[in-house]
């Protein structure tokens, strides 16, 4: 995540970096927390959870969110940690095929709005949420005197050839987001079409999000020539917030109608020798603490009912009104072919 930009800092944290327990409390439990490597948390949060309840957490990236899945699905029968962190609303159906979560209703739910809620039965607790959108560079458009694409079906017109880049749903969470997005935009009988169409338009495809934004982007780290690009909704905070000095405008904008919502979750694993700490480090993933620390974290948002955002997100997100969405049950169901089609259409 469903995630931007934290490549650049990704943390691997332990637990004795966190603050011991009590002197004398040899028996204190430490829980490991699986996540993908854009996982990423204040010390000092994670600290104040070990100070109130004595468990410590130890954190272990295992790459990206497909990868990390699938690791821990293979050892489901001897787990690797006590909770998951990072499978979304994309992954979902196949982590639940798999029945490597214990489910927990957290009493914290009641801070959580339904919408966030993607699994009724409570295998998962959401956690963070965010849109994955096409970013535009402001300055790029203006400095051509080209207008900006207002919809999705404008990145077909002659005026946006060459401009765009994407990234390869079979290797990246943001690129298999906008697949679902045009697939919940045009149709399953119309979705192709329209990628065919980017494909004669010479719309451009890298394997991941870092190639994408900060190598072929414009307004990226890189020397890039597409002022389009797959990324994300807090694209334009963070612009603004890694910016020295900081801007008063973010350079890059949001096309909002092209936004699709991904909800990132949390589970305990079955097979976890600490269920009652498990289900108090869910609990914490959703306290005021943890939630305002999302955003600068992270750069998503946080799905508990006022939590507070910083200034940068106050000022720059670009949040869309009506995401495009897919149930989990049908992109579970059709996953895998979509992807293969795409693969079709697009690369061969």
């Amino acid at each position: 995540m469903r995630r931007f930009l934290i490549a650049t800092f990704v943390v691997a944290l332990v637990a004795s970096a966190l603050g011991a327990a009590p002197a004398g409390a040899k028996d204190r439990v430490t829980l490991t927390l699986v996540t993908h490597d854009s996982f990423a948390v204040s010390k000092s949060v994670l600290a104040s959870f070990t100070r109130q309840t004595g468990i410590g957490v130890k954190v272990l990236p295992l790459g990206d969110a497909g990868a990390t899945l699938n690791q821990v699905i293979l050892t489901k029968d001897h787990p690797v940690g006590d909770l998951l962190f990072g499978v979304d609303n994309t992954f979902l159906t196949r982590a639940l095929h798999e029945r490597i979560f214990e489910p927990y209703e957290s009493s914290e739910l009641s801070h959580v709005p339904s919408q966030f809620v993607i699994d009724k039965q409570h295998r998962v607790t959401p956690v963070d949420h965010g849109d994955v959108c096409i970013n535009y560079d402001d300055a790029w458009f203006a400095a051509h005197d080209v207008p900006r694409p207002s919809t999705l079906g404008d990145l077909t017109k002659p005026r946006y050839r060459g401009l765009l880049v994407v990234e390869n749903p079979a290797t990246s969470s943001p690129g298999l987001a906008f697949v679902l997005a045009t697939i919940a935009k045009f149709g399953k009988s119309g979705w192709r079409d329209y990628w065919q169409r980017l494909r004669d338009n010479d719309v451009k495809v890298v394997a991941g999000w870092e190639q994408a934004y900060n190598g072929s982007f414009t307004a990226g780290e890189g020397n890039g020539d597409r002022p389009l690009v797959v990324s994300y909704a807090s694209s334009p905070p963070a612009a603004v917030y890694y910016a020295d000095p900081r801007p008063q405008k973010s350079p890059v904008g949001t096309l909002l109608p092209s936004c699709f919502r991904q909800v990132e979750t949390v589970g305990i694993l079955r097979g976890t020798e600490h269920p009652k700490a498990a289900r108090r480090l869910v609990d914490f993933m959703l306290s005021r603490r943890f939630q305002e620390d999302v955003p600068l974290q992270m750069f998503v948002f946080p799905v508990r009912e006022g939590a507070r955002l910083p200034k940068v997100f106050r000022l720059f997100a670009d949040v869309p009104d009506h995401p495009l969405s897919l149930p989990p049950r049908e992109i579970g169901a059709e996953r895998e072919r979509w992807i293969e089609q795409w693969t079709d259409t697009v690369l061969h």
